[in-house]
């Protein structure tokens, strides 16, 4: 594999970080202004940082594809972060077709998102510290997916990490959004433990076993050079993954860790976009395919990462079923996404995952927009009980979000009939039947959650007649991205038309050098089809039952409110489990051992005694000092007296 070098990579992160830096500086001298920095200004810098950045990645992007595949790799090294004994890192990054998929993506994406906040934000008082904390996430993911190693990898991790508190939190007056805040980042500390002591693992390894790396393309080349099958290998292979894959399941929100993404619709809701669509929740897909090859040699860390992921998908769309506001719906309908996206990878179908990471940026981005434009019109209300009829008002935003559901539903051709379809079709030909299956009922269920949410929302009479009055279509500058992106939820997944439709799958081919070929299938084609078939029917029943249900007018509240149902609602009541299992005993832990056993009773007892021992010391050392001269003749005569008997006794002994 041969390297080239550019010195146009670097501008990719760093224009989001200037134009971070430009407008947390206007956030500094306009603080005391009453209206703030100026928004046109902010707006321009925060707007054409991404678009500038997006127009280089896309230059690269071009680069790259014009070299032959097994050229495909582009790096550009800034200087030596640190250096111990045999570990050396660098700041290196690195473009190749996967960091490259992933850059134009986040830019793409991450511009559309930005525009869309200039109307979204306009009248937000915090406006100029909004952008600082936006571009700044651009520039954290950017660096995430570009990084060479794996310590600038957890830089760009830490870096969404930080920047998601910032923005889940950004009313931080209201507790409620700054305890979303707070979960959120406590809850991907707990992953990002484990990511690191997988890192601090590959570190010890290698530097045991001929000398310490953590660059990506060396850790590949070492593993590829041990004993292929050898337990050694294996196990080693196994801890590294499962430790990895821990703060995979932290930052992508897979059970038991994601908890937090649904509270983290408490930020606003280009941020809900930009997290759930292009940027931190797909970090973890994309650092377990980037690492591919520790699981390739480890069939139970890929077992582990699909069943997590089966899981995760049916788990979090069951609860979608019942959710009342239109972002937590959307919220779970995330978490249900990302659990397909792992099970891609769980199976070794690593361009199938990262192919449904890729057309689900676009729909997603696209539902959460005009989830957001329809909460800008109902002003903020985001009860989708309290709405309906709103086709008529907001006629863009319908077609728009229209078409964002037919592609969560996997109805052809849009953009998420490929990339689901592909997954299912990979979990069934590799032999992952259970799986399959289902994921198949998971497919069904998102239709019907999804369209619920459609029909509740536009369809109908209105339920809230006042705030239906004043609702309105959102200024262009909003229906722009909702446009661009609902072209893009249509087209992108002709990249991935499978062999089945006479495509010849050109994302699994652009991402082959990187992540290897899919294996062909000792099924027969009739079989594959007739599978694709019924996950298009699956998805057309979902959809028939939400449109048989809520399509017509209905009343105010939820018809049915079943055992079931007050469990799904409660989200399994998953939240008072940790509350009561983990959450209270470590705060009684904290308050009765560590406050008051440790604090008050240990470094209190010692703080606050250790004067009154100098103070004893000195009063005994006091009642020497008399002043009386006659006193200190008889200390100084006591003196010479034991001087001599020491003497004494000492020529004594020698006799």
């Amino acid at each position: 594999m041969d390297l080239h070098t550019t010195s146009l990579l670097v501008w990719v992160p760093l224009l989001p970080l200037l134009g971070s830096i430009c407008n947390g500086l206007l956030t500094l001298v306009y603080a005391k202004s009453e209206h703030g920095a100026p928004r046109g200004l902010v707006s321009a810098i925060a707007v054409g940082a991404p678009v500038l950045a997006c127009v280089i990645a896309f230059t690269l992007f071009a680069q790259l594809h014009g070299l032959a595949p097994e050229q495909r790799l582009m790096t550009q090294s800034l200087g030596t972060w640190m250096q111990a004994g045999q570990l050396k890192v660098g700041m290196d990054l690195m473009l190749d077709p996967l960091s490259a998929l992933m850059i134009c993506v986040v830019t793409g994406i991450g511009s559309l998102i930005h525009l869309y906040s200039v109307g979204y934000m306009g009248h937000d008082r915090g406006f100029s510290r909004y952008f600082c904390y936006l571009n700044l996430f651009t520039f954290s993911m950017l660096v995430l997916v570009l990084g060479q190693n794996l310590p600038m990898m957890f830089i760009g991790w830490e870096g969404v990490g930080v920047c998601s508190y910032l923005l889940i939190g950004f009313w931080f007056t209201d507790i409620a959004k700054a305890n979303a805040g707070n979960k959120a980042f406590i809850t991907n500390r707990i992953g990002d433990f484990g990511f690191l002591l997988g890192i601090f693992f590959l570190f010890a390894f290698t530097l045991h076993h001929g000398g310490a790396t953590l660059d990506f393309i060396r850790l590949q080349d070492f593993f590829h050079s041990m004993p292929q099958g050898a337990a050694i290998t294996t196990t080693v292979a196994t801890t590294a993954a499962l430790l990895l894959f821990i703060g995979a399941m932290g930052k992508s929100a897979q059970v038991p860790l994601h908890v937090w993404l649904a509270d983290a619709m408490a930020g606003p809701t280009p941020v809900s976009a930009l997290i759930h669509a292009a940027t931190m929740v797909t970090a973890g897909v994309y650092m377990v395919c980037r690492t591919h090859f520790l699981f390739d040699l480890s069939p139970l860390a890929q077992i582990v990462v699909a069943s997590m992921g089966t899981l995760t998908a049916l788990f979090a769309a069951t609860i979608a079923i019942t959710q009342t506001d239109i972002k937590r719906v959307l919220a779970y309908s995330t978490v249900s996404q990302l659990g397909y996206m792992f099970v891609g990878a769980g199976v070794g179908a690593y361009s199938a995952g990262m192919f449904h990471v890729f057309t689900h940026a676009f729909f997603k981005a696209l539902l959460f927009l005009g989830a957001g434009s329809v909460i800008h019109a109902m002003h903020e209300e985001q009860n989708i009980w309290k709405m309906g009829g709103l086709k008529a008002k907001m006629p863009v935003t319908y077609w728009t979000m229209l078409i964002g559901c037919l592609a969560i539903s996997g109805i052809p051709p849009f953009a998420g009939f490929f990339s689901k379809d592909e997954i299912l079709w990979q979990a069934f030909n590799h032999h992952h039947h259970v799986i399959y299956g289902l994921l198949l009922l998971t497919a069904g269920i998102t239709a019907y959650y999804m369209w619920r949410m459609f029909f509740l929302t536009f369809h109908g009479t209105a339920r809230d007649h006042h705030k239906f009055e004043h609702a309105h279509e959102s200024p262009w500058v909003m229906s722009l991205p909702l446009v661009v992106l609902a072209a893009g939820s249509a087209v992108v997944g002709f990249l991935g038309v499978p062999h089945l439709l006479g495509g010849s799958n050109m994302f699994g081919r652009w991402l082959e050098p990187v992540v290897g070929l899919v294996e062909g299938s000792s099924y027969p084609t009739s079989l594959e089809m007739n599978l694709m078939i019924t996950s298009v029917v699956v998805g057309l029943i979902g959809i028939g039952t939400a449109w048989a249900r809520y399509s017509k007018p209905v009343p105010s509240t939820e018809p049915t409110r079943a055992v079931w149902w007050d469990i799904l609602w409660n989200k399994y009541f998953l939240d008072e489990t940790f509350e009561a299992l983990i959450i209270k005993p470590l705060v009684a832990f904290s308050k009765v051992f560590l406050y008051r056993g440790v604090e008050e009773e240990a470094i209190d007892a010692a703080v606050n005694n250790t004067p009154r021992v100098y103070a004893g010391i000195s009063g005994a050392v006091r009642t020497v000092q008399t002043g009386l001269v006659r006193n200190y003749a008889l200390l100084m005569l006591f003196g010479a007296a034991a001087i001599a008997l020491y003497y004494l006794m000492k020529f004594a002994s020698l006799q």
